[in-house]
């Protein structure tokens, strides 16, 4: 079993506060994914340090083969409990999934991870060890394509308004929200935003604590195959169509006269969409068997703005996902390339188009080949498998 792993988090500061006191790591080896919930105690920067020195040690050792053991006798002898609470100065949890499927979760004093697993609420066993006198849970499992995990700090558990603790919402009410939320939140980085905007209206935009939401999925592969451009020769047209064609895949077409070529050789009518369009980005179009047609150049370039948002360092919020959702070929695009697509090929043909080169068009036009190529950059540093075919 070979998986793919999707992880992105989103925290809130508790209100008046520069930093968070939590503090998550996303990590890679080289046949597993690793992520890391620490929540420091209090809040601000002592805060912020203390969950900070965890999630790095946490971090560091488990890259480095240590066993939990190690790694908790370390967090421990560096971060003692307080003496006056008589609690730590951090939790934490731990999330690590391989590459075979096989997963292996740590908890310590942090809320119970929500584990989602055919949308429905699969509760996490309770494995408790001691270690160094902190009592840890410790649950050992395989994955399945499609499973959701979403680690959170405390912030998350009786959000509410002002100062007091919202006694109505509990572990339960997140987790519940968090089943109904997948439902349409395809990707990590949506479900995580989703869920820290859920949070954030609870404490009325000022949370009473750090709040900290950090999601992996196990994605179900999915290949998205774009054609765009004619093939540099019209003996080629039939190929590349039936390369478009062959097996299980979400189908795009994106281009004028791509739309001909695929019309033509599947002997199939365009139609156009109806409705109300966007005046800034052409209609799409249908064609039977293919899953979205679409305009070239200015439709892709919009796909392209979107996606080198989404892969920037940005901090997405509510705003970026209703783009997404906006009714034109290039959020359509964007989206399934976002939250659905895990492979993708890009079937270029290479025959030039003189109207791409019109120097008096308002807008850049990005030759194919280079616009493909930004594409399939962007793709994979949002770690998508991609390859280009030429035609």
């Amino acid at each position: 079993m070979s998986i793919r792993v999707e992880m992105a988090y989103k925290s809130l500061n508790k209100k008046n506060e520069e930093l968070c006191g939590d503090k998550v790591e996303m990590l890679h080896t080289d046949n597993s994914h690793i992520l890391i919930l620490a929540d420091g105690m209090g809040s601000g920067v002592k805060a912020n340090i203390l969950a900070t020195l965890t999630s790095k040690i946490l971090g560091t050792m488990f890259l480095n083969g240590a066993s939990l053991e190690d790694c908790v006798k370390t967090v421990a002898k560096t971060l003692p409990v307080c003496q006056e609470r008589q609690i730590a100065y951090a939790t934490f949890s731990i999330l690590q999934v391989f590459d075979n499927g096989q997963a292996y979760l740590v908890e310590y004093d942090n809320p119970s991870c929500i584990f989602v697993r055919d949308g429905e609420l699969l509760p996490i066993p309770q494995n408790i060890r001691e270690i160094e006198g902190k009592k840890i849970n410790e649950y050992r499992f395989r994955v399945k394509e499609g499973d959701i995990f979403v680690l959170v700090s405390d912030g998350t558990i009786y959000a509410g308004p002002g100062d007091l603790f919202n006694l109505d919402w509990t572990w339960e009410n997140m987790s519940n929200y968090t089943v109904r939320s997948a439902r349409s939140a395809h990707s990590a980085a949506r479900l995580a935003t989703v869920l820290s905007q859920g949070c954030d209206e609870l404490y009325e935009g000022r949370p009473g604590d750090d709040t900290t939401i950090a999601v992996m999925k196990i994605s179900k592969k999915k290949l998205v195959k774009l054609m765009t451009g004619p093939p540099k020769s019209p003996q080629d047209d039939e190929k590349a169509v039936r390369h478009l064609m062959e097996g299980d895949a979400y189908r795009i077409v994106s281009g004028g006269t791509s739309s001909e070529i695929t019309a033509r050789i599947l002997d199939k009518p365009i139609t156009d969409e109806p409705g109300p369009l966007d005046p800034n980005i052409p209609p799409i179009a249908h064609i039977e068997g293919i899953d979205l047609t679409t305009e070239g150049v200015i439709t892709l370039s919009h796909t392209l703005k979107l996606l080198e948002k989404y892969a920037s360092d940005e901090d997405l919020d509510e705003s970026f996902y209703n783009q997404l959702d906006e009714n034109n070929g290039g959020a359509m695009i964007a989206k399934v390339l976002i939250e659905d697509c895990t492979h993708m090929e890009i079937i270029l043909g290479t025959a030039v188009n003189a109207a791409h080169l019109n120097p008096n068009l308002a807008f850049q036009l990005h030759a194919r080949n280079q616009l493909a190529e930004h594409l399939k950059e962007l793709m994979e540093q949002m770690e998508k498998t991609v390859t280009i075919t030429y035609y």
